[in-house]
């Protein structure tokens, strides 16, 4: 019997182990990710939001999520087929070392670069080749999640507010008209902001748009000023 159906917001906290020497590569967990020795600053160690059949996590992961009660946790493994796949020999190119200098590129073993619109990974540089990966680095991989449900987000201001945790980004007011399907976002007064920003503020636009049932159009407020410079 699945506790969570389909369009369902649910919170969840994870570590990720592989299963071929028990490494962690990737938690939720602040506290686990120092003592797994892959803490990094930039990381976000906070539960994970999940809209349940959207394909937000590998399918086998979501259905054990979708049959677990909020507070239960489990132990789900995954094959490669499961997860990322397995490994193919033709993702693996030999390429010329001229081809990454005519790009003012120095390659380096671990270096991730861009080719023919996927992430490759350098493996080697030796007498004007380079070996390079376009596998996922977790390709052929068994894994081992252990998961924790921590609660179902139930009201559509809470459901924006997560998606917006998700995105990275925060308005400062949002109200939602159930009835005639419209979100209204309010990030007040803008200055100056990066690329980063819109970029964010899109990706918030089109996830409540995805994930949230009944909500038909998002209208986007705010006001765009120059930054005021002090004078002397």
């Amino acid at each position: 019997m699945n506790m969570f159906a389909n369009g369902d917001f649910v919170k969840i906290e994870y570590s990720m182990y592989r299963l071929s020497d028990n490494a962690l590569v990737r938690t939720t967990d602040k506290a686990a990710a120092e003592k797994g020795g892959i803490y990094s600053s930039e990381a976000k160690y906070a539960p994970q939001l999940v809209v349940i059949g959207k394909g937000m996590l590998f399918k086998k992961l979501e259905e054990a999520i979708s049959g677990m009660k909020t507070g239960e946790s489990k132990e789900v493994e995954l094959d490669a087929n499961d997860a990322y796949g397995e490994r193919s020999k033709d993702l693996v190119r030999i390429m010329p070392l001229a081809d990454f200098r005519k790009r003012d590129i120095n390659p380096q073993p671990g270096m991730q670069i861009e080719i023919d619109d996927a992430v490759a990974t350098v493996m080697s540089v030796n007498s004007g080749r380079v070996m390079v990966d376009a596998n996922h680095p977790l390709a052929g991989e068994r894994l081992r999640y252990q998961l924790k449900v921590v609660e179902k987000i139930e009201k559509d201001e809470d459901k924006v507010r997560a998606l917006e945790d998700m995105n990275d980004i925060k308005a400062d007011k949002a109200f939602i008209e159930k009835e005639s399907g419209i979100v209204r976002i309010n990030f007040g007064t803008v200055i100056k902001k990066d690329a980063n920003y819109f970029v964010r503020k899109s990706g918030l636009v089109y996830s409540i748009l995805d994930y949230m049932d009944g909500i038909k159009k998002v209208v986007v407020e705010e006001e765009h000023s120059k930054e005021e410079k002090g004078t002397a």
